[in-house]
């Protein structure tokens, strides 16, 4: 059975349909991108398979949980990284993943290994004793992926990855995901960046209008960029609006 398995989900607000029978599995061992324009469904189905909100249709098992009726159970196994998250104000670093760790049942011990491991990966260090208030949005990103990772978790889901990161640090991150979804992990990165997924995704499903509408393995030779597949997949599953920034096709004569 899959890390994550996907079959059939449905979840409307109000007349729009976020997402309209999306199916797909992913398995342990992998590192499987989730691409997609905005409004695709890609944050909706992160929350539905992290148990944040329920399904109108369809079947989610996260490590054979259910989020829907399990979501405490579910988001206990799991790690999450949203794109938009950042850690309370009030705390330092320190205290704030001493506060994960808590709830997360883990041992003081392990906490403060995790916390100075994490902290010399990405090179927060000196920052652990600062209010995040006092922090850069890099530094508090640094943070925040340190609390996805703090409990060793077998799946992971991380909605951009990359965002407010220096390049050097980008490049630890993404070595770092390589690493850990070959450790028999799963990780599912939902991202808008196209190179990005290309160089580190094992597997990608695109999606466009609340559906799957291709899956492609970036393991191996291949004839077309996935960059070409983007847009040739979403542009064809629907008219959509796009800003006419007026880079017609010109023609010499």
């Amino acid at each position: 059975m899959g890390a994550i398995r996907v079959d059939g989900l449905r979840k409307s607000y109000g007349a729009v349909e976020a997402v309209a029978g999306m199916n797909f599995t992913v398995e342990r061992g992998e590192l499987y991108g989730f691409l997609g324009p905005n409004g695709a469904g890609k944050t909706t189905t992160i929350r539905t398979l992290t148990g944040q909100i329920h399904p109108d249709a369809g079947t989610v098992r996260v490590l054979e949980t259910d989020p829907a009726t399990e979501p405490l159970e579910t988001r206990q196994k799991v790690g999450i990284l949203p794109e938009q998250g950042s850690p309370p104000s009030f705390l330092t670093p320190r205290e704030y993943l001493e506060f994960v760790g808590e709830v997360r049942d883990l041992s003081a011990d392990r906490v403060a290994d995790q916390t100075a491991a994490w902290a010399e990966r990405l090179g927060f260090e000196s920052k652990l004793e600062t209010l995040h208030t006092d922090l850069s949005r890099g530094q508090q990103q640094k943070v925040m992926i340190t609390q996805a990772f703090i409990h060793e978790p077998d799946v992971v889901f991380i909605d951009e990855p990359l965002a407010n990161l220096d390049p050097l640090v980008q490049e630890q991150v993404k070595r770092f995901l390589v690493s850990y979804a070959a450790g028999d992990n799963a990780v599912f990165v939902s991202t808008h960046n196209i190179d990005v997924a290309e160089e580190i995704c094992s597997r990608v499903g695109i999606v466009a209008d609340g559906q799957l509408v291709t899956e492609r393995s970036l393991e191996g030779d291949r004839d077309d960029s996935l960059l070409d597949l983007f847009l040739e997949r979403v542009d064809g599953a629907a008219q959509r609006d796009v800003p006419n920034l007026g880079l017609t096709d010109r023609t010499e004569t």
